[in-house]
């Protein structure tokens, strides 16, 4: 398993357009692709081992039934690509996502079948062992930057929640036995036990 993505340079002549990139990610849909529009690279994302991937799933879980049962909003997976004006890499690809239903449905028909041109309000990171703490540090703050509400970074390792909030406060938990949504989530409550 590669401990790092493996990192494809792009000549400079050639520009590939949203839609170029995003028939690309289609095609190599069995790959995690992403895009530093500032280098052009397209780096090739290391998929997750069988305990992160569980983890991941209970984490999705428990955040679909919540949706559900809220629906204020609906969720996304790790699959998803949300391409952000002003974001270093296109798309950006959270562990798990969840969108207020007004701002979704703002967007036309083909913004949400493709790269949802959208910051998510809620974003998860989870580390799995693959994953750097200061990589994934560096991207939840750039979530903060492009105007998540809330995000979590789960470090499994250290058995720690770093919390981010908008107004860039910032809590760092030690092994919590749940998580809350806040008021971003009113009533979400993570089980951590099924984390962990």
């Amino acid at each position: 398993m590669l401990s790092s993505p493996l990192v494809l340079t792009i000549p400079p002549s050639i520009k590939l357009s949203d839609d170029q990139f995003f028939e690309l990610c289609q095609i190599n849909h069995d790959l995690r692709l992403e895009r530093n529009l500032k280098t052009g690279e397209i780096w090739i994302m290391t998929p997750a081992g069988g305990e992160a991937g569980n983890r991941n799933f209970s984490l999705i879980v428990q955040l679909g039934s919540w949706v559900k049962q809220d629906k204020t909003g609906i969720g996304f997976d790790s699959s998803t690509g949300f391409r952000i004006l002003g974001a270093t890499k296109d798309p950006m690809s959270p562990d798990a996502a969840w969108v207020r239903l007004e701002r979704w449905n703002a967007l036309t028909p083909e913004q949400q079948q493709k790269f949802p041109p959208i910051c998510p309000d809620f974003v998860v990171e989870l580390r799995s062992p693959s994953d750097t703490l200061k990589s994934l540090q560096k991207k939840m703050e750039e979530w903060v930057r492009l105007g998540i509400q809330l995000g979590w970074l789960i470090d499994r390792t250290g058995r720690q929640v770093y919390i981010y909030r908008q107004d860039g406060s910032q809590d760092c938990l030690q092994d919590p036995e749940t998580l809350s949504g806040e008021m971003v989530l009113p009533g979400f409550v993570l089980d951590m036990s099924e984390i962990w």
